[in-house]
């Protein structure tokens, strides 16, 4: 235990003896008016059974939901045991790519199966090491188009307002244009498109499937994309590739996203995972950590960090970014459920989200919960209520179930994965007739 504890009085006078000051002379440099005068109340030190209950009691006072309707970038999955078993092994508890890769060739093996992961689901050519969260892989994602000439980022308005929100942060400090798209019945128009389109134009960034849950006909916008000139970012639901097309063989260039439903709790809001993926020409662009494989002296299949001249730490004036970091834990996490739920499961996890979203939208609708869009959706889609949708989140909350997110007055965004049961879904139905009696 003497590594976890702080140092002794003995060992503190040791070290101040051998720098030849005194404890007090160590905060000389902060003027005194910003100094505490105070003693700091703090309470007693508490045993380690008191603090267990003490936590135990916070922890008590947390809602814990029957049934989760909600999702907007954030879904309960089920987690098969062996993920959270295996990705809690100390050699793995780190969110660092390591830069002796002789010494650190399992993290980065695990690196590069979870980069081959995410390039099987999406169909690209490569992959980095992950970046913070999706909405980060999205800003991220801006710095790879912009050139000299093309400085203007067209984006559905279908797209989850943080990842737009993100972006404008991103670039709101250099001469890069943000133009949000209007949709029509929840999607991007090709019309829309075809009028914003210009010679200045560098990216559209699309979310499949939208914020709104709707599939946007991405096939179509591809080919006006690539005919001006211009690249395109599809921001995919990881799991709904397992059954949809994936971003290569709907045009795009380049793949990102939220990879949260691979494995990772809802654990508060994270931490999660952001994926990037690119094709060839642009995967020098991609921004952090790529783990290669290769051969060493003795013929061996190894593992190291490649295409290392494009980084910040190698060449800082022409990195596209400044990411040094990555999410390497939740990556081996994320890599470690795809493997265990296997392509068949993940296909299988898609199918029961998408059947029982369909069912329950069904039993909505026949008590008057009608839907907002006619376009297609997968697994999320948005009614409009019959009474107010706030009072709607009140009476299911009241029965320990989490409602679908509140879009509007008579609006909600309504979610449904795998981990619904139809008895559940049927209880929902049962509770809002009651309630709009």
């Amino acid at each position: 235990m003497a590594s976890y504890l702080l140092n002794t009085q003995t060992q503190t006078q040791e070290m101040l003896d051998t720098i030849g000051i005194k404890q007090d002379q160590l905060f000389d440099m902060i003027p005194s008016k910003l100094r505490l005068k105070r003693a700091i109340k703090l309470p007693e030190g508490l045993s380690e059974m008191e603090v267990l209950q003490k936590l135990s009691a916070l922890a008590a006072q947390n809602k814990v939901y029957s049934t989760i309707l909600r999702g907007a970038g954030a879904e309960q999955h089920f987690i098969p045991a062996v993920v959270k078993q295996l990705s809690n092994r100390e050699e793995f508890v780190s969110a660092y790519t390591p830069y002796q890769a002789e010494f650190s060739q399992g993290i980065l093996q695990s690196i590069f199966e979870y980069q081959t992961d995410i390039c099987e689901l999406t169909g690209m050519d490569g992959a980095n090491a992950s970046v913070y969260d999706g909405a980060t892989a999205a800003a991220e994602s801006i710095a790879m188009v912009l050139e000299r000439t093309r400085k203007t980022i067209l984006i559905a308005d279908s797209t989850h307002p943080h990842v737009i929100d993100t972006i404008k942060t991103y670039t709101s400090c250099h001469d890069t244009v943000i133009e949000v798209l209007k949709t029509e019945n929840g999607i991007l128009s090709v019309d829309t498109l075809k009028q914003a389109l210009n010679q200045n134009t560098a990216a559209l960034l699309i979310q499949q499937p939208n914020y709104l849950g709707c599939l946007e006909n991405i096939e179509s916008l591809a080919q006006m994309v690539h005919a001006s000139g211009a690249k395109l970012i599809v921001y995919a639901h990881p799991l709904t590739l397992a059954y949809l097309k994936s971003p290569r063989a709907l045009g795009a260039d380049i793949a990102v996203g939220e990879a949260q439903p691979l494995g990772l709790s809802l654990a508060f809001g994270g931490p999660y995972l952001g994926y990037m993926a690119a094709t060839n020409e642009l995967i020098r662009r991609l921004p952090g950590r790529i783990v290669g494989q290769t051969l060493d002296t003795e013929g061996k299949r190894s593992f190291v960090l490649t295409l290392q001249a494009r980084e910040q730490h190698i060449r800082r004036e022409k990195a596209t970014s400044s990411l040094c970091s990555n999410q390497a834990l939740c990556a081996l996490t994320a890599s470690v459920y795809v493997a265990a739920m296997g392509p068949q499961g993940l296909k299988e996890v898609a199918e029961h989200s998408l059947r029982k979203a369909h069912y329950f939208q069904t039993e909505l609708d026949k008590i008057g919960f009608t839907l907002k869009y006619t376009t297609p959706f997968f697994h999320e889609f948005v009614t409009k209520t019959p009474i107010s949708a706030k009072k709607i989140e009140s009476c299911l909350e009241q029965h320990d179930i989490l409602s679908g997110l509140v879009v509007g007055p008579q609006e909600i965004l309504w979610c449904v994965t795998e981990t619904t049961t139809k008895a559940q879904l049927d209880e929902v139905v049962k509770i809002l007739k009651e309630a709009c009696l």
